[in-house]
Formats: C-alpha cells, structure tokens, sequence
C-alpha cells in the first residue's frame, strides 16, 4: 500500500476536497460500536457521487482498502478498516424525494433514518424496519447490514424495503440495480447470473430459509422465480459488493393507532413459549424482557426507575396496529384473551 502521503495527494489531485490524515481524525475513525480498533490511513468526506467515484478510483489504482461509513453504530465492527475510511454522513445526507402515490422514497447513503422519517411522516408514511439507534443510523449503513429493529415483525428486514440501488462496483461501474433487470445489460449482472444457476439447488435449499436471516449474501433473492432482484441481494453486503450513491426504498403506512401490551410469565422460557400464539395476532412488534435485566435496574436505580409491570420474571412487550383506538383495544383484548398471563396493556 502507498504512504499516507501519497494517497492523500492522489485524492486531491482527482478532485477530493475533504481529505483527513490528521492524527486526531484518524483515531476518531479508527472505533465504531464494538470493540475492534482499526487505524485508517484517510478519512474523506465526499461531497457528491464524482467524489466517492475518484475515492473509489484512487482506492483501486493505488491497492489501498476501502471502507465505507455512515454513523458507525454496527457492534461488529463493520464501519473500521485500514487505508481509505468514507464517511457520506457529513454531506450526503440529503431525502431526495418522497412518492406518497407509490409510497417510496429516494435517499443519499447518508440520511440518518429519523431524518427521513420525519420526511415520510406528512403522508402517513415511514420506512418500517427501525433498528434502536434510529436517531443515528445512516441508511447506507442499514443496507450495509441489512438492519431489522423491533418493528421488523411486522415491516420486514431492510432487504424487504428496497426498491433500487445506485452503486459502484469495485471495477467503477456504475450500476442500478433493482429487480428483474436483463443480465445481458451488465458484465456483473451477467456473472452473477451465471453463479446463480450453477448453484440453483444450494441456493434454493440453503438460504431464505427463515425471515429474519440477515447473514451473508442473500443470493436467494437472485432466483429466477424470485425475480433477480439484485437490489435486494445486495443488502446485507457490508459494502464489499460497491459502494452506495443512492437508494430508493419502500414506505408503508403509519397505523393510525398503536396498542402496546406487556405480558407477564413465570420465566423467559414461558414468554418464549406464547410467542406463536402472539405471532397469530399480527403484532408489529414483540420483545422479549428477562428479570435480570430489571432486577440490575432496580438495585442500582432503584424501584421508581422501572414501570410497573404485571407479575413474573419473563414478560413479552408487543404492540398491535390498529385503525382506531376501539379497534386497538379490541386487539389488545383478544391477544391477552390467548397469549396473556397478567397483562397491562397502554
């Protein structure tokens, strides 16, 4: 790999204009959310999609790695790399359109996701999957990782959201994919094409075979009867498929009203027991809370700093859309009327 030096003057001659080799910025860069540590050489912050495609042209003449960043939130240490670090949250950031007819929007990789959906909240909208650092993840992270959050019971994971993706692959080409493209129109979509059906009965028996797998290539999605939807079997990628310029994703609608429900058990393996049942009432969410964790709230906090809760040592926390409050509480009493055991429902 070439000095820091001579990288940082590659980037600025291909028209780069925030390049960062301070020590200072690199040891910022150098931590996301887990415990790894990984020291970068740069950091850039592109302006525009010209920016990440010279980042990307220089990263491929010169053999130096590429990491791609939105807030660096993941716990696995997906957002650390050596060499080239590229964060798109400072600038491209921006909610470029919202179809409420179609119930899409169209997003730069770095929009944080309550920033798009308070753009989505006017029309009823929202973008379903909703990991717990909303206030903070990047879209471009989420298609990354492939982000589900609680509300991906009802929702779907982030690859059930997405509707097109404009990236670059690692050669520099530009490529939008989305669903039932023509392989020929693309030597990549054309190689992958071909992997697909050399392995169709791997694929088809190995993978997919739960809803919320979000590990590894989703190469199920590129069966034929599936549609070749490459947009959706790139998500999950960690970037090391292209590097996203924009994406365009699904809405849905906002229930009117929510119903939230805690369900109380003797332990968490009776909790986990009327999960099925929960499931048959459509929640949107379902989390499971152990009496460990409330027991440490409690001795360091103390008893005002936990809610009351129905009786039990294992509880189900679910929420149950709803058309109108009457209809809520319907759902709410059905679903306790099944699965509960000293319930409080909000």
């Amino acid at each position: 790999m070439p000095s820091t030096s001579e990288i940082v003057r590659s980037l600025r001659a291909a028209g780069v204009r925030e390049v960062d080799d301070s020590t200072r910025r690199r040891a910022e860069y150098s931590t996301d959310a887990s415990l790894y540590r990984v020291v970068p050489e740069v950091v850039v912050f592109p302006h525009d999609a010209d920016e990440v495609a010279a980042t990307l042209d220089v990263c491929r003449r010169t053999g130096t790695a590429l990491t791609a960043r939105g807030a660096g939130t993941s716990i696995a240490g997906n957002a650390v790399g050596p060499g080239v670090v590229l964060d798109t949250s400072r600038h491209m950031h921006q909610v470029l359109d919202v179809d409420p007819a179609a119930r899409t929007a169209t997003v730069q990789p770095g929009v944080v996701l309550d920033d798009l959906q308070r753009a989505a909240a006017p029309h009823g909208l929202r973008f379903g999957p909703d990991p717990s650092t909303h206030s903070r993840a990047t879209l471009g992270g989420m298609i990354g990782n492939n982000a589900c959050g609680s509300r991906a019971l009802g929702y779907g994971r982030t690859s059930d959201n997405v509707m097109a993706l404009d990236l670059l692959t690692g050669t520099g080409e530009r490529l939008n994919a989305g669903r039932g493209q023509d392989p020929a129109t693309s030597s990549v979509l054309t190689a992958l094409d071909a992997a697909v059906h050399r392995h169709l009965a791997t694929i088809r028996t190995e993978l997919g075979r739960f809803s919320r797998q979000v590990s590894g290539y989703g190469l199920d999605h590129l069966l034929p009867e599936r549609g070749f939807d490459v947009a959706k079997a790139l998500v999950g990628t960690e970037g090391t498929c292209g590097v996203l310029l924009e994406a365009t994703v699904r809405l849905v609608r906002r229930p009117a009203t929510v119903a939230s429900v805690v369900l109380g058990y003797p332990d968490m393996a009776a909790a986990a027991d009327a999960v099925p049942t929960v499931l048959t009432h459509s929640p949107i969410a379902c989390e499971g809370l152990d009496s460990r964790i409330t027991d440490v709230v409690r001795a360091r906090r103390g008893d005002a700093a936990l809610p009351p809760l129905p009786a039990g040592a294992g509880w189900l926390l679910v929420e149950i859309g709803a058309a109108s409050p009457a209809e809520a509480a319907a759902a709410a009493d059905a679903l306790v009327a099944d699965a509960g055991r000293s319930p409080r429902a909000c």
